[in-house]
């Protein structure tokens, strides 16, 4: 990991779904800034164990814990034994079903739809309106939550169809949960574009391209990128944001 900046010393912070992808780089970008950090994964135990290590090898304090989002017993567990560990100033939801590799691709449009529900609308509502609350309460805190570029244009077939949906209701959501939790907690959402994530590794040549092609500086996103957008989103850097859809789309030219 590269050299500290400690913008966000002292703070505790939670990302679901850090194991992997845009949630690890993210991670591992809080720590950077010098926040602790609580890795949260489901199935990945062992990759949420390594990430642990690594951040409390480089200067932070680290814990892990594992909470299957699509329970809402699960989530309000994630809730309470993070908060028995710290007050958490910065809470991510990054977690998402994946449906686009693995067996789950193979399931039925209903199939998928229902796992994206669960996973990616009903737990970042849950957890921010639970998260929110105590941060409201305690006087300050931040949750970003997770959206998609698309969501407000379209793409076309059952992905674009299911994510429009999925996503588009996160961002909804975000929008009028910064207004409750106001002035005390600052609510945002990302909405990344192509990130080269595990599915972007395998995508085809024409998925490859268009890619390429939709962004106004001709490449993919990277988890990194995303990454540092939430830690500036986190900062103090940011303290008159709130209320927004911050896009990591390299532009758009759809």
């Amino acid at each position: 990991m590269a050299n500290r900046t400690l913008e966000l010393d002292g703070r505790w912070a939670l990302v679901t779904g850090s194991t992997s992808g845009i949630g690890e780089a993210i991670a591992k970008e809080l720590a950077l800034a010098g926040a602790n950090l609580i890795v949260h994964g489901f199935q990945k135990r062992a990759a949420a164990a390594r990430l642990t290590e690594t951040l409390s090898q480089n200067a932070c304090e680290a814990r892990m814990l594992l909470a299957d989002l699509s329970l809402a017993e699960e989530r309000t567990r994630l809730v309470e034994q993070a908060w028995q560990i710290a007050p958490i100033d910065i809470w991510i939801n990054n977690a998402g079903a994946d449906v686009l590799t693995g067996a789950a691709s193979q399931g039925s449009f209903a199939e998928k739809l229902k796992r994206l529900w669960e996973v990616d609308v009903a737990a970042t509502l849950h957890l921010s309106r639970a998260v929110g609350a105590q941060m409201k309460q305690r006087g300050q805190g931040v949750l970003l939550n997770m959206g998609w570029d698309q969501a407000t244009t379209g793409m076309a077939g059952d992905s674009g169809q299911m994510f429009a949906a999925i996503k588009g209701a996160i961002m909804a959501f975000s929008s009028s949960l910064a207004k409750s939790l106001a002035p005390e907690v600052r609510v945002n959402c990302l909405a990344p574009g192509w990130i080269k994530t595990a599915w972007g590794e395998t995508a085809s040549a024409e998925w490859q391209g268009r890619a390429v092609q939709e962004s106004l500086v001709a490449r993919w996103g990277t988890p990194e990128d995303v990454a540092q957008a939430a830690c500036y989103l986190a900062s103090p850097r940011a303290s008159f944001i709130t209320g927004q859809i911050f896009c990591v789309n390299g532009g758009s030219s759809r």
